[in-house]
């Protein structure tokens, strides 16, 4: 028997770039100032779902939510493997925390009914590990955090978990949410014929750009007829990515956005590590003699 997944996937500044202007002075982040990357956790989560495809049978299909410019991981997620990918996109969502975008995903998750959903532990930008949760939460599936190991046996999961001292084995009956540590695997990189195939891949509010920035003179009518042969040339070759708005996922604008959104930064530090002072101990008995003897003295040891 097959199972159809669900991997809820995010687009993250890369945090091992991080510069001054990295943050705005409301204690957001500035995303145009840091490179953008697949949240590394959520692409374990992907490999994952691939895995049991490729034993089980079954699709797996690739969600996100986030500006146009979230596509590229889309495009990434089918030149590894994934079957159907989807953006969702609305400035209703823009400045969504925890609460708001596990109920954005949950209203897309309950339309594909799936048996399995997979979301990376947590995402380098936030560190919450709270939506995963969350979602769980708001579509009634069983939760099953930390996952390493994954075993499906007919509509029933055995999962070994990490809880930091050891691990943990529990099962499950479907459907579940998983969330995937970074060591349940190691993700495959993309195909060469997928990289080929897919890099063409385009969402509508990607088409409209690209017209607007082909067409400056025509009319807006013009440009919104340009857009939509292009789309439908896509589409008729499998490549134009499925965008969703909120409209369209029959969601509840008071959860979403920043009326759904209960947090509040309370306060912002700006913390400098500097050097010190620093000694150094010859590589013989009597220095390292010497290297205890003051650790000693100012109670580092003993």
């Amino acid at each position: 028997m097959g199972y159809n997944s669900v991997v809820c996937v995010k687009q993250v500044p890369d945090t091992k770039k991080v510069t001054g202007q990295a943050m705005r002075e409301d204690g957001t982040v500035n995303r145009a100032a840091l490179p953008a990357i697949f949240n590394p956790e959520d692409l374990n989560a992907l490999e994952a779902a691939l895995r049991v495809r490729d034993e089980h049978g079954g699709t797996v299909t690739v969600i996100t939510m986030g500006l146009p410019s979230a596509c590229d991981i889309l495009r990434d997620a089918l030149e590894r493997g994934a079957d159907r990918v989807a953006l969702i996109t609305d400035r209703r969502a823009a400045a969504s925390d925890t609460l708001a975008t596990s109920y954005i995903l949950a209203c897309a998750v309950r339309q594909l009914q799936p048996d399995l959903v997979f979301c990376g532990r947590q995402a380098i930008d936030g560190d919450t590990a709270q939506v995963g949760p969350q979602l769980a939460e708001k579509i009634g599936y069983t939760l099953m955090t930390y996952m390493e190991e994954l075993q499906l046996e007919g509509r029933a999961a055995r999962v070994k978990r990490n809880i930091g001292n050891g691990t943990e084995t529990c099962r499950a009956q479907l459907p579940v949410l998983f969330t995937v540590m970074e060591t349940a695997n190691t993700p495959r990189p993309a195909a060469a014929k997928k990289v080929m195939k897919f890099k063409k891949a385009r969402a509508a509010a990607e088409v409209a750009k690209a017209v607007e920035g082909a067409l400056p003179a025509a009319s807006p009518e013009e440009r919104a007829a340009e857009t939509r042969r292009r789309c439908d040339a896509l589409a008729a070759q499998g490549l134009l990515i499925q965008q969703l708005n909120l409209d369209d996922l029959k969601a509840d604008l008071s959860w979403c956005g920043g009326a759904g959104s209960p947090t509040r930064v309370h306060r912002i530090q700006s913390i400098v590590l500097t050097g010190g002072a620093y000694r150094e101990f010859p590589p013989s008995d009597a220095g390292v003699g010497q290297l205890i003897g003051e650790l000693i003295e100012d109670h580092t040891i003993g």
